[in-house]
């Protein structure tokens, strides 16, 4: 598989571009995909540092860059512009666009016009696309017109609005029977991979097993063939309440408040700009500077 290779420590130092190819091969091999959820050029590029194979611009970045309760209403145009922000920090992973609210919904042609947009302007390599039994015919169109598609399916945050709470899913039989039905569906209309949100852990497993395409997990268990979190829960950078399966690895938000208070308090008591961060006229020109302002009478 394309991998970052590393040595003592340090910063990447020879990188393949991962292909869609090469995450069905890590599934062949039982390798676990690495996979992100970012939003931004500077934070990508750490994320492609540390080594991460995927990098998922999602539409959750309504709530974590724009501030909204919910995914809802971020637009095509918004998402193609970080997109293509992250595709210019992070050339070598396999990045994935997420189709945002009613880009796919309004019929096959927007569907299949609004993904190649995602190809031709962001860069991506693959599209995903929240999915229903609905959303068959979508998945069968874009990957038809030569497009790699990741289908979402568990919990679905763009369907906040019918449904008014997200809760796990797969937990009875009966629902884990239509989950592991719809994925095999999706597998057979065409999807390049799986994306398995909030579902029991037994019921992805299953999913996992049967699939012959990479499954993604985001709050599924271990047993996909991949995980992928969101950077700011990762980084401890969310603002309130984070979701059961989510895990921080540092609390950034202490450290930055932290450095943001010294900042404050060296403005306010004059210790920051010192005379070490300020740029100077070059020696023997403030005299001759002087001597000009004189002739003018400053």
């Amino acid at each position: 598989m394309a991998v970052h290779e590393f040595q003592k420590g340090a910063k990447v130092l020879m990188a393949k571009k991962v292909t869609v190819y090469d995450l069905i091969e890590a599934k062949r091999q039982n390798r676990t995909i690495t996979a992100v959820s970012c939003y931004d050029y500077t934070t990508a590029r750490l994320v492609a540092d540390a080594g991460v194979e995927m990098i998922l611009v999602g539409d959750s970045a309504a709530q974590f860059i724009l501030g909204y309760d919910s995914t809802l209403p971020v637009t095509m145009d918004f998402m193609i512009t970080i997109t293509a922000a992250v595709a210019r920090a992070a050339p070598d992973v396999c990045l994935v666009g997420d189709m945002p609210f009613l880009s796919y919904h309004t019929g096959i042609p927007d569907a299949v016009r609004n993904a190649g947009r995602f190809i031709q302007k962001a860069g991506v390599q693959m599209i995903k696309i929240e999915a229903t039994q609905a959303q068959l015919d979508v998945i069968k169109a874009v990957s038809d017109a030569g497009m790699a598609v990741m289908a979402h399916i568990g919990i679905r945050p763009q369907s906040i609005t019918k449904l008014g709470k997200l809760k796990a899913e797969g937990t009875t039989a009966e629902l884990a029977y239509d989950l592991i039905s719809l994925a095999d569906k999706m597998v057979a209309a065409g999807a390049s991979a799986l994306l398995i949100e909030g579902t029991a852990r037994e019921v992805a497993r299953i999913i996992t097993l049967r699939s012959p395409i990479p499954v993604i997990g985001c709050g599924s268990g271990p047993d996909c063939d991949g995980q992928i979190l969101i950077v700011n829960d990762i980084l401890g950078l969310s603002i309130g309440a984070t979701p059961k399966f989510s895990k921080s690895y540092d609390n950034l938000s202490e450290s930055i408040t932290r450095s943001l208070h010294a900042y404050v308090d060296e403005l306010r008591t004059g210790r920051f700009p010192d005379d070490d961060h300020c740029y100077h006229i070059k020696p023997g020109q403030l005299e001759k500077l002087e001597q000009m302002l004189r002739t003018i009478g400053g």
